[in-house]
């Protein structure tokens, strides 16, 4: 019997210790979720109008001690709309089947209450940055601030930057060259083609550290200010497309929603033990890959949510509510009904999820389908990039906020950039599950304890909304109770 090699080793204990964390972890997410909808009135529909306006308005709005509450709504954007909504959908639908599509729908109703609560707790407790003045917090800060739990605000931080840091920049860069691959033409039995790969793979990831290094360098400030030029454009594009493809099918929409909710429904065990075998494969997948995308409750957006100048961090809570709703309500809706209204080919079941989601976009526009898919990828992955750096950069400051160190730690992101672009790295997926798991977890079990913190600012701002102010805005002073916990300059 031939010996297991690193990568199949590594692989069974990545899997040792995400199975049963996420066996836990996707009831855990559910329960939270629907503890802060039922507890804040169903917050996330109360104010969803609200949101929508407060992000448009905020257009305009800038601050030297912070980024925009639409900058940071893009940049928090930026790192959701990406793999997660084109190759994460197309995985989820290939293991899960088409039902994963509706539990990737529930969670994202449910969990944009609790990106509000964690997003309100970063604004309440972030502090100004000593040497830029800026505006800096997240998970890290209110774990320690609001709980008193240093320590597990450095093992949450620690998480968090390898996730963000390592893992998903190697997966972003990872599916920017297996989409031009296919693009090219460059899989199956081409030969000749595959070997030029070998030499055009480098390229691409020396491409990809070229554009990265400067807007990295820049720090959150310059990344907020690409996020807000390039989202929009290429959320829109795809938006477009998808729609189109959609309007073109749409006598089919009524069976292929009837199959959603069909699928979501058969029941084949995901895993086994009392919680894994009371989930089905569907349910999994879908809860897995939403999480991936819309990032509701892992603890992520809060650190873009924090950078934000607003006079409410409610404000900024329904900000980034709103963006679990665009990317997982809208985004991953198109991919998944472009693929499920697709003829797909006989090898579909041999392709990943960036290709399978390219073959079905070819199967409705033609060819040039395959290279519009990879440019758009590439706009999705590479914003993904510099969001997920802006997420590392605030929790690596937490632990050392010194200039040398982020220097080292910008390059090491870019070899990870470069690492994803070159190699098969099939298992940094199952490693971005394990980290994303461990990050999920502490910080839902933090946001339920500092969940008081949470239902007094949402009372506070519907108070404020009630009496007719157009633009709440939040005074320490006014609350003794959080006054005798926060200590803050900022409010």
């Amino acid at each position: 019997m031939s010996q297991p090699s690193f990568t199949e080793g590594l692989h069974c204990t990545i899997n040792t210790f995400s199975t049963p964390l996420w066996d836990v972890l996707l009831w855990l997410l559910i329960l939270v979720g629907l503890f802060f909808t039922i507890f804040s009135g169903f917050a996330q529909f109360r104010l969803f109008g609200r949101s929508v306006k407060t992000m448009l308005s905020s257009r305009s709005d800038h601050d030297d001690q912070g980024i925009s509450a639409f900058q940071a709504f893009a940049t928090g954007l930026a790192s959701r709309v990406g793999v997660g909504n084109i190759a994460g959908v197309a995985l989820a639908i290939g293991i899960g089947g088409a039902g994963a599509v509706f539990w990737m729908w529930l969670i994202a109703l449910i969990g944009m209450c609790s990106a509000l609560a964690e997003s309100s707790l970063a604004q309440l407790f972030k502090i100004k940055d000593a040497h830029t003045g800026r505006f800096r917090g997240g998970p890290a800060y209110y774990i320690e601030r609001g709980l008193g739990q240093k320590w597990l605000g450095l093992v949450f931080a620690l998480a968090l930057i390898v996730c963000f840091g390592f893992v998903y920049q190697s997966i972003q860069s990872n599916t920017i060259t297996l989409s031009i691959q296919s693009a090219m033409g460059c899989v199956g039995e081409n030969d000749a083609c595959q070997s030029d790969w070998l030499i055009y793979k480098h390229i691409v990831g020396a491409g990809l550290v070229i554009l990265a290094a400067p807007i990295i360098f820049g720090g959150i400030a310059r990344v907020s200010k690409i996020a807000e030029i390039v989202v929009p454009i290429m959320a829109g594009v795809y938006l477009l497309v998808s729609l189109f493809i959609i309007v073109a099918h749409l006598g089919e929409i009524p069976s292929v929603i009837g199959l959603i909710f069909n699928e979501a429904f058969t029941f084949e065990a995901a895993g086994g033990g009392f919680f894994g075998g009371m989930v089905s494969i569907a349910m999994m997948q879908g809860i897995k890959r939403g999480l991936y995308s819309n990032e509701a409750g892992q603890g992520s957006a809060p650190n873009a949510a924090a950078a934000a100048s607003v006079k409410h961090p409610v404000e900024q809570g329904t900000i980034q509510m709103l963006g679990v709703f665009v990317d997982t309500l809208i985004v991953c809706s198109c991919t998944a009904f472009v693929i499920l209204l697709a003829q797909l080919p006989n090898n579909a079941a041999d392709l990943s999820g960036v290709q399978l989601t390219q073959a079905a976009l070819e199967s409705h526009v033609g060819g040039w389908g395959q290279g519009f898919l990879a440019f758009i990828l590439f706009m999705f992955a590479f914003s993904t990039i510099i969001g997920n750096y802006a997420y590392a950069e605030s929790n690596m400051q937490f632990l050392k906020n010194n200039a040398v160190v982020l220097t080292v730690f910008r390059i090491i992101v870019l070899g990870f950039v470069y690492f994803g672009a070159v190699t098969k790295v099939a298992v940094v997926w199952d490693m971005g599950d394990l980290t994303m798991g461990i990050m999920a977890f502490i910080n839902l079990l933090a946001i339920v304890l500092l969940s008081k913190y949470v239902f007094v600012l949402v009372k506070d701002y519907d108070r404020q909304i009630k009496a007719g102010m157009t633009k709440p805005e939040f005074k320490l002073d006014d609350h003794p109770e959080l006054k005798a916990k926060i200590k803050s300059d900022v409010w």
